[in-house]
């Protein structure tokens, strides 16, 4: 073969082998039933893929196959979307699992509620045309048609293998590619991308959750035992006004950033939505901001209205504080924390509540032995004597 011949070879096979590397991976899949897919993606985690057609502009339908290899022959695979986080706790997962006696491969739904599955459940996508098949290569597909809120274009997606004994799941592997096998996937664009574990949108919950607590679960509770049982104190006037007012102003500000996450957090959530936790905060902060205007309507300790006010601040204040608490619990069984988060709080609660009690019997006491001063004052005055203060 002449130099010019080798040469023009050469241009061919580099011309050829990008082409055929492009038609390689995810691309090059096929599957049973004529299933078609716009798009694919080979995810970097555990040999997978994932195929998917998106309509975004009618009814924000996702029809998506999951491909991926169990870690032995007859274990399961699974592929799912995480609408508030990253991680595994949250997923809608489609589980493909062997049917009992051997008979091919069905596909299970899961709620994730924590960190182990329970039992198969309703998924909060509306999930339909479920299904599942093995290769001849042992690789199992997973299909299916999800629901997704309409405008998301960019999904938190998780997948994972594992092995299954005596017909049951078995949790699967801790290496470093399983731990990895999450990321972020664009409907509209195609992109993938891998997060490692972790994610930003956890922080972004305990964010939220630890400025509630704070605020609308301990500065505001604080501010109310100072103005209901320091002022009792004459020494304690006018400081406990300020300190009344200082808890109260920090909290609702802190209290205003934690709202902020929190809506924050409810616009990356397509899908998901805690309509309780969700209705008592907007109620909790629509309350608090009403107090910070009450405050420049405030009438003078004179005012024939004063007593009005004194009323509504007080009912309004109390019901911020209970709603808060409320809300602050809710908030922990979303996130599912740690028991020992919910003993600190309890404890701390119960710290407050308690000093209240001894608060309260306190400043009872010096109340009435006041008013019974004051009858013998008056009392002594109306004999004809001085009262015992002149």
């Amino acid at each position: 073969m002449s130099v010019l011949g080798v040469f023009l070879a050469s241009l061919l096979l580099a011309a050829v082998a990008p082409a055929r590397a492009a038609g390689g991976g995810c691309a090059a899949e096929r599957f049973s039933s004529n299933r078609v897919y716009a798009a694919c993606s080979d995810l970097p985690h555990l040999g997978a893929s994932v195929h998917w057609t998106y309509d975004a502009a009618a009814s924000a339908s996702l029809s998506v196959a999951f491909v991926a290899a169990p870690p032995s022959p007859g274990g399961w695979v699974a592929w799912g979307l995480n609408p508030t986080d990253g991680g595994m706790a949250g997923t809608q997962a489609l589980v493909a699992l062997p049917k009992g006696g051997g008979g091919g491969y069905e596909v299970q739904t899961f709620d994730i509620e924590g960190y182990s599955l329970s039992a198969p459940g309703k998924l909060k996508y509306p999930a339909t045309d479920l299904a599942a098949e093995v290769a001849a290569d042992g690789r199992v597909s997973v299909f299916g048609k999800l629901a997704l809120q309409n405008g998301t274009a960019e999904v938190n997606q998780v997948w994972q293998v594992g092995p299954v004994s005596s017909g049951s799941m078995v949790p699967h592997a801790m290496s470093s590619d399983n731990k990895a096998a999450m990321g972020k996937l664009n409907l509209l664009t195609g992109a993938a991308t891998s997060s490692g574990g972790g994610g930003s949108n956890l922080r972004k919950k305990n964010t939220h959750g630890i400025l509630n607590a704070v605020s609308w679960g301990l500065l505001l509770p604080m501010g109310a035992i100072f103005a209901r049982y320091l002022k009792t104190f004459k020494s304690a006037d006018p400081a406990w006004f300020y300190l009344h007012v200082a808890c109260q102003l920090i909290g609702y500000g802190v209290g205003v950033s934690g709202w902020a996450t929190g809506i924050h957090l409810g616009n990356l959530s397509k899908g998901i939505t805690y309509s309780l936790h969700r209705n008592i905060g907007i109620t909790v902060f629509a309350l608090g901001t009403l107090q910070i205007f009450a405050l420049f309507l405030r009438p003078k300790k004179d005012h024939k209205f004063r007593v009005y006010w004194n009323a509504y601040h007080h009912s309004v204040g109390y019901t911020i504080i209970i709603l808060g608490i409320v809300n602050i619990f809710k908030g922990m069984s979303i996130l599912n924390v740690e028991q020992k988060w919910k003993t600190g709080y309890i404890i701390t609660i119960s710290i407050l509540g308690g000093i209240a009690v001894i608060l309260e019997a306190v400043t009872w006491s010096i109340v009435l032995k006041r008013r019974k001063e004051e009858n013998k004052s008056y009392n002594g005055a109306s004999n004809g004597h001085l009262p015992l203060s002149m």
